[in-house]
């Protein structure tokens, strides 16, 4: 009886090593979804960040353009005619 009752603790020392086991990757893993949702949550706002200084960028350029710098001047003549073209449009739109 005595090797039987030695397997039975060694049978129980085994499952509450893994017990503990489990309990600390379940920690572990809980963890790193809440640092994986800060880190999904930066890279969404740095993303709007970059989108907006991107616009910003353009407007700054366009408007470098139109004080007269030579750099951006196609492009800044480009987006004027498009503008003329989409006023254009509507107010043939407008007179129909």
């Amino acid at each position: 009886m005595s090797v039987i009752a030695e397997i039975i603790d060694t049978l129980e020392n085994k499952v509450e090593k893994l017990i503990l086991k489990i309990q600390n990757l379940e920690k572990n893993n809980q963890e790193l979804k809440i640092e994986l949702e800060k880190s999904a949550h930066i890279i969404a706002t740095q993303s709007n960040d970059f989108e907006a200084l991107k616009l910003q960028y353009e407007t700054l350029k366009i408007a470098n353009s139109l004080l007269g710098s030579d750099d951006n001047k196609r492009d800044t003549k480009l987006k004027i005619n498009s503008l003329i073209r989409e006023i254009d449009y509507c107010i043939a739109q407008l007179s129909d």
